[in-house]
């Protein structure tokens, strides 16, 4: 399985990013798909999940401004990110989790930073 994870880059606060993953090697629509976020400071935290029938899950601090969906057909997740706070500043990663296995997998993470 294999995760590739886009759609980083600067923005001011204010803006708004969407990050996709795209998920290879994996029946997708049955996966559970989230995004976290690392920072050296508060290590990694998840922001948002999402399951295959689009269920979704968020992180008190992004509630109302990030909205996690996805795609089966083409086995993408994406993270729509609206009004960016300089706290969003992070590597983001993409998680794909085998409901049947339980087994995770990981994209490479994209980087996010928010300017004041």
């Amino acid at each position: 399985v294999q995760l590739q994870a886009s759609g980083g880059g600067l923005v001011q606060a204010g803006g708004s990013l969407r990050l996709s993953c795209k998920v290879s090697g994996s029946i997708f629509r049955l996966d559970i798909m989230a995004w976290y976020r690392q920072t050296p400071q508060k290590g990694r935290e998840q922001v948002a999940s999402i399951t295959g029938f689009g269920s979704t899950n968020y992180e008190d601090s992004v509630k109302g401004r990030f909205v996690i969906s996805r795609d089966n057909a083409k086995n993408t997740v994406y993270l729509q990110m609206n009004n960016l706070k300089p706290e969003d500043t992070a590597v983001y990663l993409c998680k794909c989790r085998n409901t049947f296995t339980g087994l995770d997998y990981w994209g490479q993470g994209t980087q996010v930073t928010v300017s004041s």
